[in-house]
């Protein structure tokens, strides 16, 4: 099984280990040099807020990118700490459940296209939805790339994304995409938080669900309002609807 997350706009300050180094799918190491650099001169131009989607109470976000290639590192399951991170406490999953992460949990991101939670990166700032000067959009950037990469992987694919980050990889009918709703309607907030909860409950229990079915039926019995919709056509995802 893999679990797919989104990264999130909320990190730690700064890293404590050692600049940056290997990370996972090293076929994608080039890539993600072209990216860096781009990113750094697009952070030194003038209109850098614009251009990364930034608003100006985020300006101090662009020095932490001008300082990438020898920032302080730290882990991914350390650096996001956005909702749906909270939900999933990496750092207090038991020792089982952290080592059945490591295998499983594939974090995408603009500027590293795809990490594992045991990679070490600076924080920065930097959406999947930018339009990258030079690079263009970076879905579109990533999507032949990374797809090449985790096409080789096995399993049923637990795709807890966001629609941006969703576009740099469709798995297609061996993937269910996680949508929440409240009474009636797709949840945003809450959904991070759902999404989280189901990650955490997936690797605490340690559940190899090896169809759509049988995930519905798993979550279903750990005391989720679910309903499994099948694809519209050839090649796309099943979608799995949590009520709460």
């Amino acid at each position: 099984m893999l679990i797919l997350l989104p990264p999130s706009e909320g990190k730690a300050g700064e890293g404590s280990g050692p600049p940056l180094g290997e990370l996972s799918f090293a076929a994608l190491d080039r890539p993600r040099k072209r990216v860096l650099t781009a990113l750094i001169r697009a952070s030194k131009r003038r209109d850098a807020l614009d251009v990364l989607g930034l608003s100006p109470g985020l300006a101090g976000e662009l020095a932490k990118n001008l300082e990438l290639q020898t920032a302080p590192t730290l882990p991914a399951s350390d650096l996001y700490t956005g909702v749906l991170y909270e939900k999933l406490g990496l750092g207090t999953l038991t020792d089982e459940a952290r080592k059945r992460a490591e295998e499983s949990v594939l974090i995408f991101s603009g500027l590293w296209g795809v990490l594992r939670i045991i990679d070490r990166i600076p924080p920065y700032r930097l959406s999947m939805g930018v339009n990258l000067p030079v690079l263009g959009g970076l879905a579109a950037f990533w999507r032949p790339k990374v797809s090449k990469e985790l096409e080789r992987l096995d399993g049923l694919v637990v795709d807890l994304r966001s629609a941006t980050y969703a576009g740099a990889w469709q798995p297609g009918e061996r993937s269910v995409a996680v949508r929440v709703f409240r009474e009636g309607k797709v949840v945003s907030h809450m959904a991070k938080a759902t999404r989280g909860e189901i990650a955490r409950t997936l690797l605490e229990i340690g559940a190899d669900p090896a169809t759509p079915g049988e995930l519905a039926e798993f979550l279903s019995g750990q005391g989720y309002a679910v309903h499994l919709v099948e694809p519209a056509r050839p090649n796309r995802p099943w979608t799995l609807d949590v009520s709460l």
